[in-house]
């Protein structure tokens, strides 16, 4: 990326040198500024966006509420899900408008395998046997 020119560097005194293309490397600015400074804090911020991508993918599969449980303590508990799903949403977007493909890869991949996961279980519960309290009835 090229340096700004002194007519853009006065408009924008306070404006970081910013990336607005796709780059690869391990130099650049995910979610906060000078993070990450080495190879190592960078392959933290690598785990970091896979995981929040794959919880995201599996908050969002969550199990309906039971029937006859409170509607207050039920929907509550959703409610909670709901705020940590969608704060771990908006921490991927960010992390991959940094424009690094290796954190982009990283979200990719994190929703991809969190997705796989979410509806593996949802396969699994759906053909388990009933209950023995269900065949009774």
């Amino acid at each position: 990326m090229s340096p700004p020119n002194q007519e853009t560097m006065q408009e924008m005194p306070n404006m970081p040198n910013m990336q607005m293309s796709f780059y690869w490397g391990k130099h650049g600015t995910v979610l906060f500024s000078g993070w990450p400074k080495s190879g190592g804090m960078y392959t933290l911020a690598l785990f970091f966006v896979f995981f929040l991508s794959m919880a995201i993918e599996i908050l969002s599969n969550q199990p309906p509420i039971r029937r006859g449980a409170r509607p207050a303590s039920g929907v509550t508990a959703q409610a909670v899900v709901y705020f940590f799903r969608i704060s771990f949403i908006y921490l991927v977007m960010l992390a991959v408008m940094s424009f690094n493909g290796g954190i982009f890869i990283a979200a990719i991949l994190g929703h991809s395998l969190g997705f796989f996961l979410a509806k593996f279980r949802a396969v699994a519960m759906a053909n388990r046997e009933p209950s023995d309290l269900e065949q009774k009835v």
